[in-house]
């Protein structure tokens, strides 16, 4: 069986990794805000959403991680609409994603009803990557 849960303390050891983006202070706020995200089937942890405010007052998700044997399953589309609504009731008007243009995230989200909203480059290191591509999604629509 699929549930969603907030992230706890005790996650960290699951979501935070040595070569990731995401420090343990961050993932300590992260839990207090309930912005993380933990994905289960039958118990067990199978992936993490994150997301932060972008400029303040668009919900935008920064990290949607499912561990390979549980992908094209249908739970990425679980997870995203239960963010999706969850950011409706608390009164969002739209929400934002992103993803490299070289993955295969952007069709995922497209299918979802997201739309193109634009680039970054990103060539600096250590953050040197891919072209960053941002979709955004009307909540008021729903």
């Amino acid at each position: 069986m699929f549930k969603i849960t907030y992230a706890t303390l005790e996650d960290i050891g699951y979501v935070v990794h040595p070569d990731g983006n995401l420090s343990e202070s961050e993932f300590e706020r992260k839990v207090r805000d309930k912005r993380c995200y933990i994905l289960h089937y039958n118990e067990k942890r199978i992936g993490v959403m994150v997301y932060n405010l972008m400029f303040d007052f668009v919900p935008f998700l920064t990290l949607m991680h499912i561990e390979g044997a549980y992908q094209r399953q249908g739970i990425g589309t679980k997870a995203v609409e239960f963010w999706e609504n969850e950011m409706k009731e608390q009164g969002f008007k739209m929400i934002m994603v992103s993803t490299q243009v070289d993955e295969s995230g952007q069709h995922f989200y497209r299918k979802m009803g997201y739309k193109d909203m634009g680039s970054i480059v990103m060539d600096i290191s250590p953050y040197k990557q891919p072209l960053e591509m941002f979709l955004g999604k009307s909540l008021q629509d729903q």
